[in-house]
């Protein structure tokens, strides 16, 4: 086994593709093919299933990819520290994000990451299914660090994670709703009610689904918001009720906040990596940087620092 073969190995689970992989290296398709072909000999397996429409990793592909991120980051590192001695920080960076994400200064973060950084590349991206995303992304070598917004315990244990916040809720009424002068209501109280959440997938929309569902309650979701703020809107004109962090609401006057006295359907903001992965000097940076630009809305409390799950 190569470094070279692992190399084309990830390029072809990154892209999906034998051309796209041979693209991104600079190489002619036939090689990458033929470096596969090796690996696959050398390890006795079949490590991608090939048609003319789609690559898609085997289990045995899947098994292997986490290993070949953790070479290539071990390769990287060592790289790192002879630059670090000599021209500086190089490298990419690729970072998946949430929508709507508030609670970072990320305009500022990425700004004074690249000013301090010029020879390291920041790739930002968005992931529309939220925490389900960012974790498939970190999974697949797509992303090399995501934040997420879950529920206490519900990090993955291959990750390894930085809590940075925590978010407690509160039930989010339309001033002209029938819950609206009430000072606390109880989970009972909102059974068959309308109300505003994220996608499935996103971590909040778990937690919530998971809490109603074992309290045996009804709950009609009739917008899939995208964003904290947006889904503030939505409950601002009377769509429905949310369930949503204190600060979002608190100087809405169409919006009453109530507390929820059986749940605070608390979740953290994380920043995280695949455990098997050595984070690399530039991510540690960035780490650094996100965390003096965090956002703390009233309400909010620190987070317990580093989550490692351990197998």
């Amino acid at each position: 086994m190569e470094l070279r073969q692992l190399e084309y190995f990830v390029a072809v689970a990154h892209e999906r593709s034998f051309t796209l992989a041979a693209r991104r290296l600079h190489v002619v398709q036939s090689a990458v093919s033929a470096a596969i072909a090796s690996l696959e000999r050398d390890l006795k397996v079949t490590l991608f299933e090939r048609s003319a429409q789609r690559v898609v990793l085997t289990e045995a592909g899947t098994a292997l990819l986490p290993e070949a991120l953790a070479v290539m980051d071990a390769v990287q590192g060592a790289r790192d520290v002879v630059d670090e001695l000599g021209a500086g920080m190089r490298g990419t960076v690729r970072v998946g994000l949430l929508p709507g994400l508030g609670l970072i200064d990320l305009p500022a973060a990425a700004g004074e990451f690249r000013r301090r950084h010029q020879n390291v590349e920041l790739q930002l991206r968005v992931e529309p299914e939220g925490s389900a995303g960012v974790i498939a992304g970190l999974r697949n070598g797509d992303i090399e660090v995501g934040f997420l917004g879950v529920g206490a315990g519900s990090v993955p244990r291959e990750l390894t994670a930085w809590e940075l916040l925590q978010v407690p809720q509160v039930l989010a009424v339309p001033t002209g709703h029938r819950l609206a002068r009430r000072r606390s209501v109880e989970l009972a109280d909102l059974a068959d009610e309308a109300f505003v959440d994220f996608p499935p997938g996103f971590g909040t929309r778990s937690l919530i689904d998971q809490t109603f569902d074992a309290a045996g309650i009804g709950r009609h979701v009739v917008v899939e918001a995208l964003g904290i703020d947006n889904g503030v809107q939505f409950v601002r004109h009377g769509v429905g009720l949310g369930i949503l962090p204190g600060y979002a609401v608190a100087d809405e006057p169409a919006i009453r906040a109530v507390p929820i006295t059986d749940n605070t359907f608390q979740w953290s903001l994380y920043m995280a990596t695949l455990r098997k992965r050595k984070p690399s000097v530039a991510l540690r940076a960035l780490l650094g940087l996100v965390v003096t630009h965090l956002n703390h809305p009233p309400g909010t409390l620190p987070g317990q620092d580093l989550v490692h799950q351990q197998n």
